[in-house]
This record gives structure tokens, sequence and C-alpha cells, in this order.
């Protein structure tokens, strides 16, 4: 048995040269003819590789597996011991074409190195905070001293002969391995945290900016020190040198290329050919590198982290990157599975040994981590986390195992060990994170976050969640109207909402380059980037000469399907009292409102969902810019724990001098007074049902007295009134005759708790249940009024729950559950 293991070792293992046999030879090529061998070959490998990618992906998507472990299991699928070594492996990946297939391979590496270099961003490293460098030196310094100790307990583990270990026990083995074990895949690091909606929660700020000073400074030793391990003799030449070509591409070409982007883009003046010459500057610098004697990927690196950012990066990625990532890349990702003999190897060493050397790859991280962040005052937990998001590794180390692979550096069992832990470790870091940091838990175990909670002098958290400049010029209005206690100063963070589009650095520059642009200020910027920069200046101008108010101005890149959970993360961070979202239509200059975006509609029906404080929903009807000086506001009040919050903020609003408040409560009577017994004793009995909606009339009466002690008393700014509904047709005729006395702005609550029957049949029959019934009455342009709108969601009184909303129906009532009744 232990011959045939070793006759399969050297047939199929330490082979380094491919005897190929050319049974159709012709004078142009000296070998079999392109047309009809190696291209319809070609062709089958990478339709083949790309559809077993994309199998992989939707099986393993909802596990939030990224692109890279995807990947990589499907250069696992077609190695040898798992798609076999019979016909239809010879027909996919035939051995004579190995060569040709991990040629090709390279363009996509070297591009999605070049990506890479693009992500990079100087600022940030130099500038990020001694917390995230410092956790960033001890994950690379600690597991590179470990994985030392660790290669060398492997090396006294293996069941090989003695002589058979001895060639593998070198100094440059031991270099490979300790780098490979240093390693952060940065871009990796960034996709999983997106996707665990991890990125704007602190613990994810951390990671993510320790795992791009990681990725840096891996990339800098991986140049720096492979070449002694490839080049011998050489290398210190092949060092100098490549240090000579960064400088000089630095001081000499980055300042041209610059300046010549900078003008090009500036003037729209780029076509497809040009960008491809672009692109071929990466394929040049790679050139450049490895005729220097080190790795091709060192100078796509380079020329990446020349290339300004901005709308040129964009461009230049929405035209390529579909080429070279998803068509090419995969390929290298395959020619790394042909080489895998894991089964030969768990076969050989037992499962006991690889599993032990698995665990012991894992530690070293972990371990680092946790100690470093034990220094700044960090949980155990939160060191456990970040040290399994840094051990995602990348594409880096499988481009150091290829290359040990080449130069018979590592053994067989080392190559194929390594390789295994890459891609477990990338596959169930999202799983484990996913089940041990749930930032939802947070916010669910939270006591009650409202306004009509607040006390008069703790200071008012707002999240201002914007998708341009419009809108943030057009919540000024409310902002300053809720600015008007001078005890509780006001926070505000203005969150700009941006969709990911596909592109790998759309997320990075929308993340890392928020207020870092090129000094020279004569980028062309994305659009993205411009209303950032605009709605930072909006905010920021609001805040000069008010001492009692700080903004603060972020951003959250991802789906507009997902987007939700980021603001959810946010607004818990900030500790924010209310999320204040814009309506999905805009007001044109005849006071109509029209559609923007439905996908801002589904955004508002999703925060409404579960947020982790009060919702406010403004319809701009062009309040205007500057703040008005007698600004009319009026607050209906139906009953609820929505209208209480609606009438907490008008109260507030109240304080301001600018500000005249009416109030005016509807009472029902008679048929508008029966009560929606049928929706509410579905989950519920009877008695508690009953219960509740006394409890809830109790706390509306207690709400409003109050209210009219301390603040209709005040002077002429602050009326209240009473209207009665009888029935279904009072209540637009209530509507209307409020709407000819006239104001400009609505403070309404949407609904949850009012219990009325009337109101819950007219709930299917509204265009936007996220406005509730009143509110969708007054926004609507058949009700033809021209005054805005505010309507507000209470935080901690059950969640709500919209039915079709792309098709614009009706939404189902919400069960009422009171105070008691919330998950906590």
């Amino acid at each position: 048995m232990e011959g045939r293991e070793d006759e399969y070792l050297k047939r199929h293992v330490t082979t380094g040269c491919y005897v190929l046999e050319v049974s159709n030879p012709n004078e142009v090529w000296k070998s079999e003819s392109v047309l009809i061998f190696f291209l319809p070959t070609l062709a089958t490998i990478i339709a083949f590789m790309l559809f077993t990618t994309r199998t992989t992906y939707y099986i393993l998507r909802p596990l939030n597996q990224p692109r890279l472990a995807v990947e990589m299991m499907m250069g696992f699928v077609i190695s040898p011991e798992i798609f076999g070594t019979g016909p239809l492996f010879e027909i996919i990946t035939p051995l004579k074409t190995v060569l040709t297939v991990e040629t090709i391979s390279y363009m996509g590496l070297i591009y999605s190195v070049f990506l890479a270099g693009l992500d990079m961003n100087f600022d940030t490293i130099l500038r990020a905070r001694k917390k995230a460098t410092s956790i960033a030196v001890a994950s690379i310094v600690i597991p590179m001293i470990l994985g030392a100790c660790i290669y060398a307990i492997a090396q006294k583990l293996y069941h090989s002969p003695p002589e058979y270990l001895a060639q593998y026990n070198t100094g440059k083995a031991y270099l490979f391995w300790t780098l490979i074990f240093s390693v952060t895949g940065f871009p990796m690091v960034t996709h999983i945290l997106a996707d665990l909606k991890l990125l704007y929660t602190g613990l994810g700020r951390v990671a993510f900016t320790t795992a791009m000073i990681c990725d840096f400074y891996n990339w800098v030793m991986f140049s720096l020190l492979i070449p002694f391990a490839i080049n011998s003799g050489s290398a210190i030449y092949s060092v100098l040198s490549t240090i000579v070509f960064v400088i000089f591409c630095f001081t000499v070409i980055r300042p041209y290329l610059v300046q010549l982007i900078v003008r090009k883009t500036n003037d729209n003046e780029w076509d497809n050919y040009q960008l491809f010459y672009v692109v071929m500057g990466a394929y040049a610098c790679a050139t450049v590198t490895d005729l220097l004697g080190t790795h091709p990927v060192v100078g796509a690196l380079v020329y990446g982290i020349m290339i300004p950012r901005g709308k040129f990066t964009q461009l230049l990625i929405e035209k390529s990157e579909d080429f070279g990532v998803v068509y090419l890349a995969p390929l290298f990702f395959g020619s790394s599975g042909v080489r895998l003999r894991f089964i030969y190897v768990l076969n050989k060493q037992g499962l006991g040994v690889v599993l032990l050397i698995f665990i012991m790859t894992c530690i070293p991280k972990i371990l680092s981590t946790v100690i470093a962040t034990r220094f700044y005052g960090m949980s155990i937990l939160d060191g456990v986390a970040i040290g399994l998001i840094l051990n995602t590794k990348g594409i880096l180390p499988l481009i150091m195992l290829n290359s040990a692979w080449d130069k018979q550096i590592l053994s067989v069992e080392s190559y194929s060990i390594m390789t295994v832990v890459v891609l477990v470790m990338t596959m169930i870091v999202p799983l484990i994170i996913n089940g041990i940091y749930r930032p939802r838990k947070r916010y669910r175990q939270s006591k009650l976050k409202t306004i009509q909670n607040l006390k008069a002098d703790v200071e008012l958290r707002i999240l201002a969640c914007v998708h341009n400049p419009r809108q943030a010029t057009a919540m000024l209005n409310i902002l300053e109207a809720c600015n008007a206690v001078k005890l509780s100063p006001l926070r505000l963070t203005a969150l700009q909402l941006v969709e990911i589009t596909g592109s790998t650095t759309s997320l990075l520059a929308s993340h890392i380059n928020q207020h870092n642009q090129l000094q020279s200020g004569e980028q062309a910027l994305t659009k993205a980037q411009e209303d950032l920069e605009n709605i930072s200046d909006i905010f920021q101008a609001y805040t000069v000469d008010r001492e009692n108010t700080t903004a603060e101005t972020m951003v959250a890149a991802s789906t507009y399907s997902t987007v939700h959970e980021d603001i959810y993360n946010v607004a818990q961070e900030k500790q924010a009292n209310m999320i204040l979202l814009p309506f999905h239509k805009q007001s044109n200059f005849e006071s109509i409102l029209e559609v923007t975006s439905n996908a801002y509609r589904d955004i508002n029906q999703n925060v409404m969902r579960d947020a982790p404080c009060s919702v406010g929903i403004f319809v701009d009807r062009g309040l205007g810019s500057l703040f008005k000086v007698n600004l009319r506001a009026l607050m209906l009040f139906i009953g609820g724990p929505d209208d209480r919050e609606a009438l907490a903020i008008a109260w507030r609003m109240s304080m301001h001098q600018g500000i005249q408040l009416s109030v005016v409560r509807m009472l029902m009577s008679g048929d508008a007074a029966e009560v929606d017994i049928v929706t509410q004793i579905e989950s519920r009995e009877l008695l508690n049902v009953v219960v509740d909606n006394e409890r809830q009339k109790e706390l509306d009466d207690e709400y409003l007295s109050s209210f009219r002690l301390k603040a209709v008393n005040n002077g002429e700014t602050i009326t209240y009134s009473e209207r009665e509904v009888h029935c279904l047709e009072d209540i637009p005729a209530v509507l209307n005759e409020l709407d000819q006395i006239g104001c400009d702005l609505y403070i309404l609550g949407q609904g949850t708790g009012r219990n009325s029957l009337i109101l819950s049949d007219l709930m299917h029959w509204t265009d936007c249940p996220e406005l509730g019934v009143i509110g969708d009455m007054v926004a609507s342009n058949n009700f033809g009024s021209c005054s805005s709108l505010l309507v507000v969601q209470q935080y901690g009184f059950g969640e709500k729950v919209f039915e079709n909303t792309s098709e614009q129906t009706s939404q189902v009532p919400a069960n009422n559950q009171g105070p008691e009744a919330f998950p906590v």
C-alpha cells in the first residue's frame, strides 16, 4: 500500500515537467492546431468553471459566503481526487492544457490584484488610530512567531520518511509558512462585514481598518521577503531594483498619470480604447516586476495604488471588472484545485494529524487579537470576533502557496493542508460571526427610546437618512424646529444611503473616502461622492453659530433591499432617539408629489418594521431651505402610541419662538367609535384586547391633559381644539376644514394602537401605508394640500407589517401590542 501511495505521489504530485506528445504537428505552431484543439478546450474549461462557480454561489449564498470562497470551492471540486481522473476529467482539464490555462489565469489574477491596489487608501492607513494599528501589528507578528513553531510541530507529526521531510525543513519553507499565517484579506473582510451588516458597527470599523493595515503590511512583506525564498543569491538585487522601480513610479510616472486621468475624466473624453490602454498599464508594471525578480502581482498592486480614486475609478471598474474578475480570475482557482491532493494527504497522514494542524492554524490570529484588544478595554468576545474576521485570508496566501509549489519549497502535505485551511476559514468565519455577534439582539434588549419619554435636559439624537442634497436641504426645517430646547442639545447624524451596483470599489470608496479626497481638489468625483460632499456641507453649515448642535456625516453603502439593517446598526451605534427618513416622492413647482424612486418607499417600510427607535417620514412640499419666521404646524391627534409620540415632537417644536402650533383632537363617536376586535383577537384573547384598548385610551387622555395643562396656556402660540367624527365621511370633511384654515406642516402619528374599525377598513385602500390612513389622505395629490407632512411611528409598540409594497397595495394592520407585550 505504501508503495502505491509513493507511486501516486511521484506521478501526480512531484511532477515538475509535462511531456506533450504532438499528434498533429503543423509548420506554423509546431504543435496541435490552436483553433481545432486549444481554443475549444479553453472555452470548455472556462464555461465549466463559470457554471460550477455560479451553481456553488447560489447554493452557498444563504450562508453569506464571499465570492472568493465560492471560487476556491470550485477549484476544490474540479481537483482530480474529487472530480476523478477518468475520461471526463481529461475532456475538461487535459494535462496538456494546464500550462495554457495557468498562463491565461494569471491575466485575471493580475487584474484582481490591480483592484486590490485600488481599494487601498494611504490616508486611512496613515491616519489610523493607535488601537487599530496596534491590533494589526499584533495580528501579524504573533502569528508569524507561532506559525514557525506550528510548522516545526507539523514536520514532526507527518508520517513520511525523514529524507523526504528533510528537503522541506528549510528556511524558505518556514518563511512561506509564517507569511501565510500573517495574511489577512482586506477585500474579503469588507464583503463579509457588509454581508453580515457589521460594517457600520463599532466592531466592524475596528476590524475594517485593522484588516486594511494588515493587508498593506502583508503585501509589503510579500514584495520584500519572497524574492529571498525564490531567487536566493540574487534576491537582494531584485528587492533593491523593485524599490527603485516603485519610487520611480510614484515620483515620475504618477504625477503625469494623475494629471492625464483627471483632465480626461473632467472633460469626459474616455472611450473603451483609451480605457484599454489604462488597464494594460497593470500588465506592463507586472511584466517589469517579473523581470526584476519579484512576483508579477507586485507591479499590478503598485499600479493600482497609483491610480487616482473617484469618477474614473468607477468608470474603469464598470467597463472591465466582469471580464477580468468574473471570467479570468476563476481560472486561477481552478488551476490551484488541479494541484490539490488533500484526500491523499488525509489518507496518508490521518484525520487526527490534519485536524490538529488545522486547529493550530486558527489559534494565532485569535490569540493575538484577544491580547491586543484587552489593552483597549474591549471584551474577550469582541477580540475573538476580530480575530476570526482577520483569519479571512483572501487571494494572497494562494499566490504564496502556488509559488512555493512551483519552486518545490513546501511539501504536498503542507500545501494541501494550508490550501484547505484557507478555504475552510474563509467559509466558516461568516457563519461563526453571525452566530456569536448579532447586533439586532442588542437593540431588542434596549429600553424604550422615545421622544415622549425624553427628559427636557437630555440630548436629542436624530439620525437623518438622505439620498441626495435636496433631501438634506428639505430636512433642515424639521431639525431646526426640533432644536428649540436650549437645555437639550441636538446631536445630528446625517447618513447618506448609497446603492451598491456590484463593483468592488464602490463599497470601499463610500466607506473609506468619506472625507479623504485628493489634496489637489481637482479630482473628478463620482455622483455619490459629489452628493456626500454637498450633504456634508449642508449639515455642517447648519451647525454654524449653533452652540448646542453637532453634526456628523456618514455613508451606508449597501443594496437597497438590506440597507435598513445598516440604518438599524448606525441608529443603535449613535443611540438615536429618532430616525428621520425622506418620502419616496418629491414636490414639483406646482406642489404636486411625483415618485422619485419606489426603492425609497421599500426602504422606509423596511425601516419601520423593526427600527431600534422612533421613526419619522418627512413629506416635503417645498417647506423651504430657510426656516420661516412664523411656521404654522398642525398636529392631528386621534389616539395611540404613534399619536402620543407625534404630540411629543410637536410639543417640543412649540418651544421654538417662530412656530405656531395647533393641536386638534378627533373624537371618535357613534359608528366611528366601533373598535376593530377581529384583527386583534387573531393572536390574543378577547379580554387582553379589551384591557389594552382601555389602557391606550387612559394613556391618551393622561398625556393630552398634561399637554393642555402645561402648554396650551402658553400665550397665543399654542392652541387646542376638538372635532367630532361620527362616520367615515366625517374624516375627509374634517381634514378639508382644517386644510382651509391653512398650515405649513402637518404632524401625524402613523396609526398604531388606534384600534378603530373604520380606520382599519380605510387602511386597505391606502397607496402609501407607511404614512397611515390620515397621512396617506393628506399626502395625496387629490387632497390638494400644499403643506408638508411629518408622520411619526413610536418605538416599542409592535412591528409594522406591509404587504405587496411593489404594487402599492394595502397594509395588513399590525396587531397592537402594548409596551408590556413588546419583546425586550
